[in-house]
């Protein structure tokens, strides 16, 4: 019997739709072993899946960096199936999947010839237009793997690292890995100077997230200068904005990062507030089949 909590009623897995009480995988599964897997989560909204295919792609491809043979065609043609039976084809909800290598006995390296273990599942979930929050957070150590562009079902140092926010009544950690701030436990971080948005490359040490790539394509609409370097954590102070994006965070104002406090009020920095209204506007369009 699942604990109390906000479970969904119905999970697909490998190939069926099951109540979440019959959902039961290998305690030889090698993404509970080993964390060996990779997962997306994507929202839906007005006008269906948002962003579905740059999210699906980006399953895809990080299914292709660590080696697990699955199509993910395969889930997008099961999604409406999900969703129906689970009671929520016109509602807002958030969707959540992983792939794993499959079952094998427990060795490190790959089986062969091993089917992959697919989940998925969806649950009711409303965002607002505009995220409203002006979040607080902490600054943490960055000590995570050096492969953070993979979107592995491995959180451990990000769990550890926002439960040091939670633990901070804040709202979110911010990593600093030698000397520069990355991104946050679950949320990719910008800043802004003298109009100039500023925020970490896309490598090896951040994820390049889809809400990332859609802020990065709206400077570019909108004529806002963009810089991708690194902001190093002395620097902070500088700064005349910060902002997070995440797939349920959106883009969400940051009034005070570590000891910098960058307002104490309702006023929004300029940039952030064009940037969130943009950001809102998409939500009016039939975006699922956009790429990024």
């Amino acid at each position: 019997m699942l604990p109390k909590g906000n479970f969904p009623e119905k999970v697909y897995l490998n190939g069926e739709i099951v109540s979440a009480e019959d959902a039961q995988i290998s305690v030889f599964d090698r993404g509970f072993l080993f964390g060996d897997g990779i997962y997306e989560v994507m929202v839906q909204l007005e006008n269906g899946i948002f962003y579905k295919k740059a999210h699906l792609d980006r399953l895809q491809e990080n299914l292709d960096k660590i080696g697990i043979h699955y199509d993910v065609n395969e889930i997008d043609d099961q999604l409406h199936t999900l969703l129906e039976s689970s009671n929520l084809t016109n509602d807002s909800c958030l969707v959540y999947m992983q792939v794993t290598r499959g079952t094998a006995p427990r060795k490190h390296s790959y089986p062969k010839g091993v089917p992959a273990t697919v989940m998925m599942y969806a649950l009711p979930y409303t965002l607002p237009a505009i995220n409203p929050k002006h979040m607080k957070a902490i600054l943490e150590p960055d000590f995570r793997w050096h492969r953070c562009d993979i979107k592995s079902i491995s959180l451990l140092g990000n769990i550890m690292t926002n439960e040091s926010a939670m633990e901070a009544h804040t709202d979110e950690a911010a990593l600093v890995r030698n000397g520069v701030i990355t991104e946050g436990s679950h949320t990719n971080i910008f800043f802004v100077k003298n109009g100039t948005v500023i925020t970490h490359p896309a490598n090896e040490h951040i994820l390049n997230g889809i809400s990332r790539q859609i802020v990065l394509q709206l400077c570019k609409n909108l004529e806002i200068p963009v810089i991708e370097k690194p902001v190093a954590e002395n620097d902070v102070k500088d700064m005349d904005e910060a902002f997070f994006t995440g797939t349920t965070t959106q883009v969400a104002s940051i009034a005070q990062l570590g000891e910098h406090t960058f307002y104490t009020n309702d006023n929004l920095g300029k940039v952030t507030q064009k940037l969130q209204e943009a950001f809102a506007e998409l939500r009016t369009v039939d975006s699922a089949q956009s790429t990024l």
